[in-house]
């Protein structure tokens, strides 16, 4: 496993990478509302990014046809934007984008409400977001990586919830995805020591009903197997001395 560790000047370009990402992520949670379509999200992030001269790292990864990953209800990662897929009163709406500056990657996700949601959305939205939290409180010099993994799977399953096991975190430079994978569940051994200069992509994907998820007919969209409702977080992190600093944070 080859686990990069940043230079100071990596560090720089990532945080940039990092802080123009998070402005993306402000503006379109912003621009969130029932009857936009999905293909009208993906516009909006995407041309934003264009606009601070940085490229979407999504688009064309791997073939996939778009900037941002917006992903409604049960979708749980990877949906692709479309000009028929309206966004309705009551549905929960998960964006993920990513941005390249001068090389290097940020990644970051956020699930918003589209209006007045349930008060189940509500909960399975807020315990997603607060498993991240719970999981860098061991994002430290000398804790091992799946530490963190534990502690996100643990608190979200305390509510019931289950906690998608397909897909994973990541390290994140002048790759978007890199080494380390990063579980987001109890992991058998305990996973390499953490040191500083390492930068992660730290994403919760949580649903509401069980942990399975399948893919649909697209290839690209993963949605929870029973239907259940899924929400999803991320923000890329760097491990320092003392605590970690969150470089997608912005405002959110």
């Amino acid at each position: 496993m080859a686990v990069t560790i940043k230079s100071q000047r990596e560090i720089e370009l990532m945080r940039e990478s990092c802080r123009l990402l998070s402005i993306v992520h402000d503006e379109m949670g912003k621009a969130v509302k029932p009857g936009m379509s999905t293909f009208q999200i993906d516009k909006i992030g995407e041309d934003i990014i264009r606009s601070f001269g940085c490229i979407p790292n999504f688009k064309n990864y791997n073939g996939f046809p778009a900037a941002v990953c917006v992903s409604v209800n049960e979708e749980v990662v990877h949906g692709i934007p479309s000009k028929k897929k309206i966004l309705r009163e009551g549905d929960i709406v998960s964006l993920d984008a990513g941005l390249i500056y001068k090389g290097y990657h940020s990644d970051a996700a956020r699930t918003h409400a589209v209006g007045e949601i349930s008060n189940e959305a509500k909960k399975l939205i807020e315990v997603t977001k607060q498993s991240f939290f719970e999981g860098i409180k061991f994002a430290k010099v000398g804790c091992h990586l799946h530490e963190i993994s534990a502690a996100i799977g643990d608190y979200a399953e305390s509510f019931g919830f289950g906690v998608v096991r397909d897909l994973v975190g990541h390290g994140i430079g002048t790759n978007l995805h890199e080494d380390p994978q990063v579980p987001n569940f109890r992991q058998k051994r305990r996973g390499l020591r953490l040191q500083a200069g390492m930068t992660l992509a730290i994403e919760p994907m949580i649903n509401a009903g069980t942990y399975e998820v399948r893919i649909l007919d697209d290839d690209w969209t993963v949605v929870s197997k029973d239907g259940s409702l899924s929400a999803h977080y991320e923000n890329t992190i760097l491990i320092t001395d003392g605590e970690p600093e969150i470089l997608t944070l912005g405002n959110i």
